[in-house]
This record gives structure tokens, sequence and C-alpha cells, in this order.
């Protein structure tokens, strides 16, 4: 089922018959020379069908059709893109050839929203776009991955400002046969698979999306089998109540594992793209539960083979729903291992709370887990902390992997014709190469400028349209609808901000100061302009109040055509946006921005950030190639309300707007600050070198693992699980009952500087009761001063003697002036070689006094 190439069902003319399998691989959404060719069928059909190659083909007639199968330069073209689309599907991969050893790997990526391209509208924002670019960029690598998700019937929403500048939120039904889409057939039927929900069943409908060499598999509860109310479940993206929601998440997570099985995949790396899927992990210990393995070593399974992805840095950002309302949406489940009932509610039960939670549900049923950036990374380790124990965040097993985004997607097309004229070899391959991004340097000021000019233009008449249409629906005279052909100036300095309008993104941010902001867009010298787009999610109103703000700053007359709101943002006025601008702004409050990636899909194409040192761009600034945002991330947020105010109007003002300026027609500075931003931001931050990090770092191992916890039967697995087990129900036997500090009649008092650096011996005795002493590690554990902070340093500490009635002796080498309590303690831990990480078990005897 799986194996079998896509086809619009439509008859073609043999000559272009092809176009049908183009049309429903998304390989020709980030391939120019693709999406030209269905451009040149009909530019005005392709633009009303949102650039949908499916819908258009179904809508241009068969004459119009037999006429291009006869046009000799259309022929030409094709031909031409079908041998670029066949040479990419059965080319070399960079995982062939660097892991072609590692044929076993398979790899199921789930996410509650993919966004590929407008064509196919599942998508809401920063989550679905980069799952979009981390499908392309392992295909474009030849990883072996699935993807599974769910196919919205209406999408998330269209929008639409009215004339007061409230949003309206607009749903369509979408014709599936006109989406680049299609069924998975079984035996020339649909194939479906079935979940239980209270008092009934659930029939979910199959669909497949190509994505260049692989496929994501999306369910569809819109069956006649279904009540009304099941159909709606996936009606809608992130609509409804927590009822919709913890169901979509039943439907995502257990009918995924379902459709999985069904069409005969069998992964051994389940990466869950935050906590929304993580019902997962139930279906699957079901299914081993159901072969007779007991619980724990069920769970040990499992998460030998899976991945979490966390995406959300504050505690209210993780879903979570009471233990009433899984227990009624999980009965099937829970009648089914009525046994284990109250073992698989604790995987998920928040003890603080009392709630069940996703994402300890992911952390509880993963062996390996990251962040998204490495800032990220340490605020989700503090979050966390607690969840491991007493150990220090530094050690908390959560690690980072900084998102990117797809270059070959975002990256103007006019950009990449420029590269591959100064790059030298395969730099689309090799993106997270460094070395051949330097030769930027010797791409002509001329040409760049050239290019990033007619990307200015192309952005203003993009925007001049996108606000005409505003006015004409909201009834404005044709008067005020003319008034918009002169919006916008294509030679003045232009500020971008588009993204998610939620609050803690501070989209208005800029307005604090309405004077001073007023003689930075009105100098008639040195103008200024921004343009805004975003949608707020229909249930969150604050964030609405802010594109009314917008909206009410874009009417009044000293701003009128200097500032403008834009309507209905999606993947296509994104690129418009990151692609046209000349500076990309960003002021989250920090550090809630996990990542962000708007502002990488702006780097590729030279535009420079402007940013909170917040998400990626907190690691991607080296203070040449854009310019931070000031703040010391105090958590009083009207502080840092004001001083991240402060800098941003003072940095506009004394090196923004004098480099954009002050350099006569052709801003040499300026563009040096281009090439210095694609030159140490593109071979880093594109989703090529993330998927890599996650290939090595997470499914390779995490393949390997899974295959040796469930060889011969699940003997390691049950092993693990045993001895976890065993440790558990022993661990209070562990006691440290002498320490041996040579030096500690030392003085305190003493200051550094005037103790000599010397060395001493350190011994403790450990009791260890039953546990066997091999099964542990032994550590000193002090801090010291880098110059930066306080960094934790860990000494092992090694056996000494025999073991004499459970005790054992140990010791090691420290620093002569640390003393035991106030400078140092020592620890025990449990170890294992079959461990993923030092802490998959939260145990630690610790002398640990002065934290």
């Amino acid at each position: 089922m799986q194996n079998s190439v896509l086809r619009v069902a439509k008859t073609l003319p043999t000559a272009i018959e092809r176009l049908s399998e183009l049309a429903i691989n998304l390989w020709f959404s980030w391939n120019y020379d693709a999406l030209q060719l269905f451009a040149q069928m009909d530019p005005v059909k392709w633009a009303q069908t949102g650039h949908n190659p499916v819908r258009l083909l179904y809508e241009l007639d068969d004459a119009k059709l037999d006429a291009l199968s006869h046009n000799a330069e259309f022929l030409t073209r094709y031909r031409q893109v079908i041998d670029r689309f066949d040479a990419y599907l059965n080319g070399p991969t960079w995982f062939q050839e660097k892991h072609g050893d590692r044929g076993y790997v398979k790899v199921a990526y789930f996410s509650a929203e993919f966004g590929f391209h407008e064509s196919l509208p599942i998508y809401s924002g920063g989550l679905g776009i980069l799952a979009g670019d981390h499908a392309k960029s392992a295909s474009d690598l030849g990883i072996p991955l699935v993807g599974v998700g769910l196919l919205y019937k209406k999408g998330y929403f269209t929008q639409k400002i009215d004339a007061s500048g409230g949003q309206q939120s607009h749903l369509y039904d979408y014709d599936f046969a006109k989406l680049p889409i299609a069924p998975v057939l079984h035996q020339g039927a649909p194939l479906t698979v079935s979940i239980d929900m209270p008092g009934r069943a659930i029939t979910l409908q199959i669909w497949q999306v190509q994505v260049g060499r692989n496929r994501i598999y999306l369910l569809d509860a819109d069956h006649e089998a279904n009540q009304h109310a099941d159909k709606e479940l996936t009606a809608q993206l992130y609509g409804g109540n927590q009822d919709t929601r913890i169901a979509q998440e039943i439907v995502l997570g257990i009918g995924g594992v379902k459709a999985l099985r069904a069409l005969g995949i069998y992964p051994n790396v389940y990466h869950i793209n935050e906590g929304h899927a993580a019902f997962l992990t139930l279906e699957r210990m079901k299914d081993l539960l159901h072969l007779g393995l007991p619980f724990h070593v069920a769970v040990e399974t499992v998460r030998s083979a899976t991945v979490f992805t966390t995406h959300t840095p504050v505690p209210a950002g993780h879903d979570t729903f009471s233990i009433g309302m899984v227990e009624h949406y999980l009965g099937p489940l829970f009648n089914e291992l009525s046994r284990h009932k109250q073992a698989i509610i604790a995987l998920g039960l928040d003890h603080h709370t009392g709630q069940f939670n996703m994402t300890h549900l992911a952390m509880n049923t993963a062996g390996l887990r990251n962040g998204v950036s490495k800032l990220h990374g340490q605020v989700s380790r503090e979050m966390f902390k607690e969840f491991h124990g007493h150990i220090d965040a530094s050690e908390v097993p959560i690690g980072s992997i900084t998102n990117g985004v797809h270059l070959e997607t975002w990256t103007a097309s006019s950009w990449k014709e420029l590269l591959d004229r100064f790059l030298p070899g395969t730099w689309r391959e090799e993106q997270a190469n460094k070395h051949q991004w330097q030769q930027v340097e010797v791409i002509p000021d001329e040409s760049i400028w050239k290019v990033h000019q007619q990307l200015k233009d192309d952005l203003v008449s993009f925007a001049r349209q996108n606000l005409m249409e505003q006015r004409r629906r909201n009834g404005e005279t044709e008067q005020r609808i003319e008034e918009v052909r002169h919006y916008l100036n294509p030679k003045a300095l232009t500020i971008g901000f588009a993204r998610r309008f939620a609050t803690y993104k501070r989209a208005n941010l800029i307005f604090n100061d309405l004077y001073r902001l007023k003689k930075l867009i009105n100098d008639p010298e040195r103008p200024v302009q921004f343009i805004f787009a975003g949608k707020a999610h229909p249930a969150d109103y604050p964030g609405q109040e802010l594109i009314r703000e917008i909206y009410r700053v874009s009417k009044m007359k000293e701003f009128e055509g200097k500032v403008v709101m834009l309507e209905n943002y999606d993947i296509n006025m994104a690129r418009y946006l990151v692609q046209g601008v000349d500076v990309w702004l960003n002021n989250p409050r920090r550090p809630l921005e996990a990542s962000g990636t708007s502002g990488q899909k702006a780097a590729m194409n030279g535009v420079l950030n402007f940013s909170v040192l917040d998400g990626w761009w907190e690691e991607g600034y080296n203070g040449t190639n854009g310019w931070a945002i000031g703040s010391t991330g105090t958590a009083d947020w009207a502080a840092q309300e004001k001083e991240n105010t402060q800098s941003i109007y003072h940095i506009l003002e004394k090196e923004i707007i004098p480099l954009y300026y002050n350099q006569g027609s052709l801003p040499h500075q300026w563009i040096s600050r281009m090439k210095r931003s694609i030159q140490s931001l593109s071979p880093v931050y594109n989703t090529h070198r993330m998927v890599q990090d996650y290939t090595e770092e997470t499914y390779l191992p995490t393949a390997d693992r899974a295959r040796l916890f469930v060889a011969n039967q699940y003997e390691v697995a049950t092993k693990v699980a045993d001895y976890k087990q065993f440790i558990r129900n022993n661990w209070y036997q562990v006691k440290i009952i002498g320490i041996d500090d040579r030096s500690a009649k030392l003085s305190t008092e003493v200051p550094l500087s005037e103790i000599k650096p010397t060395t001493k011996e350190v011994s403790a005795q450990i009791y260890f009761g039953s546990i066997w002493p091999q099964d542990t590690a032994v550590e000193i554990i002090y801090y010291e001063d880098n110059g930066e902070k306080w960094e934790q340093k860990i000494i092992p500490m090694e056996s000494s003697g025999e073991l004499i009635e459970h005790v054992q002796s140990y010791k090691a080498s420290i620093p002569g002036h640390l003393v035991h309590g106030p400078h140092f303690s020592i620890r025990v831990r449990p170890i294992s070689t079959n461990f993923a990480h030092s802490f998959e078990l939260s145990l630690v005897t610790s002398t640990l006094s002065w934290q």
C-alpha cells in the first residue's frame, strides 16, 4: 500500500501525463521550476486556486490540456522538470552514504499539524511549519521517515480584518479530491482503522501525502459510519473545547499507531513532536501487554523506541486534563487494561496540580528528550528539575536541538540563482557546510542589492493588493481603495513583524512611544515603515486586541500608508515578507520564545534580524549579523517591557537607520552585514543540519536501543525493567555513613586567593544493603567559578578495599581548599550500561547541604 506511486485521478494527455504524479508530490512546493511549470499552464487559474496544482489540473478543460501537450516550449520545460524529479527520487542521499549500514532504521514522526504549502492548509503556525520543513529535509537527506497527523477538513481558519480592525474567522470545507493528498486504498477500497471511545467506536480513514521520497499519513474522522459529533473531531485545527482537544489527541496518538499497523509499518523510532501525540505510547503499551509482557517491561520497551521534543517554555503551554476526563475518554482502554489503570494514570500525573499532563506522559515514556534551542533546553531543564529528583538542572536529561528552516522552501529563487553562480560545490545538498558559505563574500554588492530590491518591490505590490481587497470587502469608497496604490515606499527602510499573535510575542511593543515612532516614520530624509501580519486564535481575545490596536494605529493620519496590517497570514504571504523586508523584528518576552523560525527564514534571504536575545537568536547573534534588543531578561515583565522599548528605539535611531541611509545609492556597509548574516546563519539554522542532528543524536541511538530491547523475547527490556524495579524498591537502604575529609579543619573564611592550589584525598563509606555497589556511581560534587557562572564539577570516586557487611569504601582527589558541607558533597546514584542517559532513575543519595 505505501509503495505505490500517487497520481491525480484525472486523465491527462499521454505527453504530459506525469503532471498528475508531480501535482500530488509536494516536491513541487520547494522546486521553483516545478512551480513555474504549473503557473505557465494558466497564470490566472494558478493564482485563483491558491497555487494548488491538483485543483488546477481539475479546472483546466480538456482543450487547454491538449493544447499544452502539443506546445513545444511547454513540453521542453515539462521534460526538464520530470527529469529533475526522477533524479531526485532515485539519486544518492546523505543517509545512504553515511549510514547505509543502518537500513533497519524506520522513524515515525507524529505531529498535530504539518505545514507544507499553502495548497494544503492544515497548519496554524510555527509548530506545523517546522514539522513540514522537518519532513522535507528528511526526504532530501534520505531519512527513512513516515509522518502521522490529522487531516482537518476545515483547516485552521481564514482571517479577515473588518473595518474596525476586528479579526473575523472563516472556515471552509475543503474538497479533499482537489488537494495534493490521496486516500490509502486496500483491495480497491479506502483503508480505515477504528478506535474505541466511550460508548462507541470511531472510524478513521487514512490519507497520504507524498513529500518527496517519504509519506505523511493523515487521519480523517469525517466518515459515514461516525456520529455527527465524531465527524467534527478532525474538522478544525485547535478548535473546540477541552473535550475536543483530548479526543483529537486520542485520534492522533492511538489512531496513528493503529494506522501504521494497518499499513504494515512497524517503526523502531517514534518521534513525539510536542505532547499532543503522547497517547501513542499507551497504544503501543497495550499491544505489548497483550503479548504477555509485564507492565514495567512494556513501559521500558516503549521508552527504548521513543524520542520526545518539547516546544513550550511555560508550564501553562503544556496540555493538561483532569483525571476524571482522562478516565472517561480512555475508559475503553482502562476497561481492557483494568489491572494497570492506576499505573497508566501515574505516567501522566502531575503531582503538584493533580492533573494529567501530556508532557509528563511523554517524558515518562521517552528515552530521549530535547528542547528546540540551547536556551529552551536550559529553560526546560529548570522547568522539569523536580521531575528528576534532587540533581543540578544541568544534569536533567533534556537536551537541545535548535530548530531550522527548509532552505529550498524559504529562500527566494533569485537568491538561489545567485548562490548557484558563486558558491562552490553542491551547497543545496551540503547546507551545513560552513566553509562554502564564506563564498557569499565574493557576490558583488550590486547583484545582492538588485535581487533584494526586486523582492522588496514584489512585497510592496503584494501588500497593496492585500490592503485593497480589505477595503473593497469592507465597503470603503473607490477613492479610499485607490489610495492604497501609494502606500508603502519601495525605497524606505522596511521592517516586518509577522507571526502568531500570542500576547507574549508583543506585536505592539513598538507602539509604546507613538511620539517617538512618528518622528522615525515621517522623517523625510530617512523614512521607516512597518508591515505587520499574523493570526490570533479565535478564542484568544487579548491576541485579537493586539491586531485591533495595530489596525487602529495604521489608520492614524501620521501613520497611514507607513504602518500596515495585512490579513490572512499564510505560507504564501510569509514568503513575500521574509524575502522582501529589510529588517525582521522579533520582541518576545524572554525566555518565552522556545526557538522561533521566522527570523531564520528571513536570514536566508539577506534580511537582517532585530530581536530580543531569546530562542534561536540568543545563540545565532554574533554582534555583526544583525541587532540584539537589549534586556536583562528579568522576570519582572514591566521592567523587561521598559528595557526592550528603550533598546528598540535607541538601536533604530543610532544604528539601523543611519546604516541603511548614510551610504548613497548602494549601501555597502548594510550589504556587508547582509553577507555576514547569510554566512553565519544559513549553514546552522536550516533543517538539513537539524534533521542530521536528530538522526545522529536521537534516531540512530534510539533505533539501536529499541532493537536491543526487543531481541531474544525482550530479554534486555525485561532485565532493565526488573533492575529498575529492584533499585526503586531497595534504594532506601543506601546510606553515606562516613566521610573522611582530611582538611575539614580549614577555615572557610580564608579568601580563595590566599589558598595554595593543592589537592587532597577524600574518602567515604557507603552502606548499600541489598544493592550491588557496581550498579552505582559514587561522586564528589562541587561548584567552580568559571568567570561567567558557577559550574558544577563531578569527580568520580573509586572503590577501595573489600565490601564488608554491605559497606564499601571510596576515595577521590579534589582541590585541597574544599571543605565537606560548605564546599562539596558526596552522592550515590544508580547506573546501567543500558540506560539512555545518566538519570533514567531519579534516585540520588547525597550529603548535599549548601543548595
